[in-house]
Order: structure tokens, then C-alpha cells, then sequence
């Protein structure tokens, strides 16, 4: 089996890497982010009766 020298390696991680930030951008603006309107969440006040 023939090896591959190191300057081909190297060309081959540029691929790989050109490769996963391609896919990684695509994925990232393939859809739109949905908006959900969510209430904001009043706080709920319970009151305590202190015993002093």
C-alpha cells in the first residue's frame, strides 16, 4: 500500500474541514427559528402569617 506524503494529508484535513464548516452553516441557516410568544410568568405572592 502506497503511502501518502504529508503534504497530501494535510490537503485532505483542508477538506474535511472546508467540509464540516460547510455542513455546519448550512444546518445552522437551513430554516427559520420559530417564535414563540410566551407570557411572561407573573410571580405568585403567598402570604405567610407570622407568628411572633
Amino acid at each position: 500500500m502506497p503511502q501518502m506524503s504529508p503534504l497530501l494529508w494535510l490537503n485532505l484535513f483542508f477538506m474535511f474541514i472546508y467540509g464540516f464548516l460547510l455542513f455546519s452553516i448550512l444546518n445552522y441557516f437551513s430554516k427559520p427559528p420559530i417564535k414563540t410568544e410566551v407570557p411572561p410568568l407573573k410571580p405568585i405572592f403567598t402570604e405567610k402569617p407570622w407568628k411572633w
